[in-house]
């Protein structure tokens, strides 16, 4: 039913080729659509977009619970709550397995 198919690359323009296995993927997944790409530029346009797109993370300054060092977190720190440096959060970490 399926045959190896040679197509063009939009982004590079080289051939690649459109295995009979990937066809039968893309029939059990009920895709219409040939790919456009070959497999280097899919891979490299959704490295491209994965880091494009997300914002950068926002940091909180805070001092760390255990040793005093100032220090920055992905998270609003809570009143009451301790908070650590990565290094302490390590040791932490380590201590309670």
């Amino acid at each position: 039913m399926f045959e190896d198919k040679t197509l063009v690359c939009q982004d590079c323009g080289q051939d690649f080729v459109f295995t009979i296995g990937e066809q039968e993927f893309y029939a059990e997944k009920g895709f219409e659509n040939e790919p456009k790409r070959c497999k280097d530029c899919r891979t490299s346009r959704r490295n491209n977009r994965n880091e494009g797109s997300r914002a950068p993370r926002q940091m909180f300054d805070t001092i760390c619970a255990e040793c005093g060092a100032e220090t920055q977190v992905p998270f609003k720190p809570v009143e009451g709550r301790p908070v650590f440096c990565l290094d302490c959060f390590q040791q932490q970490k380590e201590a309670s397995y």
